[in-house]
């Protein structure tokens, strides 16, 4: 067993560089690694210098799902459970290198945009073996790469490749092997130049408003508007526009 931390982090400025760290276990969440993601996210949620995080894993692979040795013992993955559900409030950027399966691919939804290396597998085998996806790829397949698409991955437990996922728009970019999260930090990088405070509501928006009405978006808006349109930041844009400079960004 390793003695390192199951969840690794490293701050490049204003992006969060979160990696999942049990390589012998090809990256399958138990409870060290359930906690450790969760405090990492937290960690980026809660830090105003930091804008954006990507997300990878250590090896083969980004994730291969649930640990099945670690939840016969009886490990808590709650946590992990909670982020699936509710994700980061800032953008969240995975980078996929391998496969992401099961779990893991169900893990990889949570995050906003996804960079995938060249054949790459994504896939929700569960119903091979007596099961369904249970952590939220059910809900969240549909709205990446349409109904027809999500029903067949269901239902025959096929993965697709990157370059599949890149087609249905489930990948935002197709990296060289080797390369997902160079090109993930890239893009984090580019998210970063902007104002977090916006960055993280426009997030929110898009998350929280797919096929609701017009008049409920609305009203989720109006919270988030009084923030942003109010903050440091909405005053220092407008300013930094007009002296032609770059913007100091405080998040607040």
């Amino acid at each position: 067993m390793s003695d390192e931390p199951a969840v690794l982090t490293e701050r490049r400025e204003r992006v969060l560089l979160i990696t999942l760290n049990r390589p012998e276990a090809m990256n399958a969440i138990n409870g060290a690694l359930s906690a450790g993601l969760v405090a990492a996210v937290e960690e980026l949620d809660g830090d105003a210098g930091l804008t954006a995080g990507v997300l990878t894993g250590t090896g083969r692979g980004f994730c291969a799902g649930m640990d099945l040795k670690a939840f016969a013992r009886g490990e808590d993955i709650g946590p992990m459970m909670r982020f699936v559900r509710n994700g980061a409030q800032k953008p969240l950027i995975g980078a996929i290198e391998g496969f992401a399966l099961a779990g893991g691919l169900e893990l990889a939804l949570s995050c906003d945009l996804l960079v995938a290396a060249e054949g790459a597998k994504l896939g929700i085998p569960e119903a091979g073996v007596g099961l369904f996806a249970a952590g939220g790829g059910l809900l969240r397949l549909p709205s990446r790469v349409g109904f027809g698409k999500a029903m067949e991955m269901a239902i025959t437990a096929d993965p697709i490749t990157a370059e599949e996922g890149h087609e249905y728009g489930l990948i935002a970019r197709v990296a060289p092997k080797g390369e997902a999260v160079d090109v993930a930090m890239a893009l984090a990088e580019r998210v970063a130049k902007n104002a977090p405070l916006a960055v993280a509501a426009s997030k929110q928006l898009i998350r929280a408003t797919q096929g609701v009405s017009e008049d409920e978006f609305w009203k989720v808006q109006e919270p988030l508007q009084a923030t942003v349109f109010t903050s440091s930041d909405a005053k220092e844009g407008p300013k930094a526009f007009a002296e032609k400079r770059p913007p100091e960004w405080t998040g607040s």
